[in-house]
């Protein structure tokens, strides 16, 4: 079969930003690099796409090979195309992201490959362009969590309101005073309480809350009202 004549050969490649809750802070998977350049240094779940397969499958594939977690519904960010992004041979890569409950999935994080969580704020500097990538996808889901309840993908199915407060504070990076945060939530009426407590944190401890996603997908902007800057921001 004739080929495109004169045209350059450039590779393609995914990166996967996985965000994760661990009831405190927000994290982000990374692995050591296993490669040249920049080899055993911090990057996103990456690889390169087969001749085969579509950007999503390749996404799917790189997760679960370099993590074993399988099944998740991945988000398109966006492809990422300068031409010295990687220093080695021309190659565009297109980052997914995803977000996970690190709790349901601790045990299928596969040694093999150095995969680790890191705080959001104490990360490591990551490869290539790898540390735009990332910031473009917190940008992105501060302004997805401020339309749609994907936020409480990251939560158990029962959680605390601190539990919460934390969530919100990593993603927007801010803090809420308690109190108003806890009126402000209850005020709502999208949180169903639960009788159990968890005293983890103190002997008083906290109730559980589960929510109530009837009520929650019909008022979710009145929950939101007290999130600042929610609007997407310029890239």
């Amino acid at each position: 079969m004739p080929k495109y004549a004169g045209q350059t050969r450039i590779l393609a490649a995914v990166d996967c930003i996985i965000f994760g809750f661990d009831g405190e802070n927000l994290q982000i998977l990374l692995m050591k690099r296993g490669l040249e350049p920049e080899k055993n240094k911090w990057s996103l779940i990456g690889g390169f796409l087969a001749k085969s397969e579509s950007l999503e499958q390749a996404a799917s594939r790189v997760l679960k090979k370099f993590t074993g977690i399988e099944g998740l519904y991945m988000h398109q960010l966006q492809t990422f195309s300068a031409p010295e992004r990687d220093p080695l041979e021309r190659t565009i890569s297109t980052a997914f992201t995803t977000l996970i409950d690190i709790h349901q999935y601790e045990k299928q994080i596969i040694k093999d490959y150095h995969a680790e969580w890191f705080r959001l704020g104490k990360k490591p500097r990551l490869i290539f362009d790898h540390d735009s990538m990332l910031k473009m996808a917190q940008q992105e889901l501060r302004y997805q969590a401020a339309s749609h309840p994907i936020l409480f993908e990251l939560l158990p199915a029962r959680f605390t309101i601190p539990q919460l407060q934390n969530l919100y504070e990593g993603v927007y990076e801010t803090h809420f005073d308690d109190r108003n945060f806890s009126r402000k939530v209850l005020s709502t009426e999208l949180l169903i309480k639960l009788r159990d407590k968890d005293k983890s944190g103190s002997k008083k401890g906290a109730f559980y809350y589960k929510l109530n996603m009837k009520k929650y997908k019909a008022g979710f902007r009145s929950f939101m009202n007290f999130i600042p800057n929610t609007g997407r921001s310029a890239f």
